[in-house]
């Protein structure tokens, strides 16, 4: 059997069951559009996973840096309020810089999953519309 002949017969036994007709031409070519978004979609979620990678590089290699700089600063001299004060405002800014890389891995997670997930909603839209307008047009 050729190609030709098995979708003659599918196109067949469609008829006879009353389906509507396909326009086979038009649902290859929506599914690799499909495939296309699939792609985009992961390139898109790759080039995210290696942004937050180095985010999280530059987060340790920063948190390093300052602590050893905070550590070879600290002489604890003086009353125990000042030492008390020093370790507080040392505590403080180690608090505001964990808050600030956490906000700024969550915001790159946040764009990373919106735009891989974006075109892959769009991609289904167009598909569910492609696939109304397919239905009864076979050639």
């Amino acid at each position: 059997m050729t190609t030709d002949s098995i979708l003659e017969q599918m196109k067949a036994f469609g008829a006879r069951l009353g389906l509507p007709k396909v326009d086979v031409d038009k649902l290859v070519d929506m599914n690799l559009k499909n495939l296309d978004a699939l792609g985009r979609s992961a390139q898109a979620a790759g080039e995210g996973a290696k942004a937050l990678a180095e985010k999280q590089r530059e987060i340790v290699e920063t948190a390093f840096r300052e602590t050893s700089a905070m550590v070879r600063d600290f002489k604890p001299v003086g009353n125990p309020q000042e030492i008390v004060a020093k370790q507080s405002e040392y505590a403080k800014k180690a608090f505001e810089i964990a808050m600030q890389n956490t906000r700024d891995v969550a915001e790159l997670t946040k764009k990373t999953t919106k735009e891989a997930t974006g075109i892959l909603r769009e991609r289904l839209h167009e598909s569910l519309a492609e696939l109304r307008d397919s239905i009864g047009r076979a050639k």
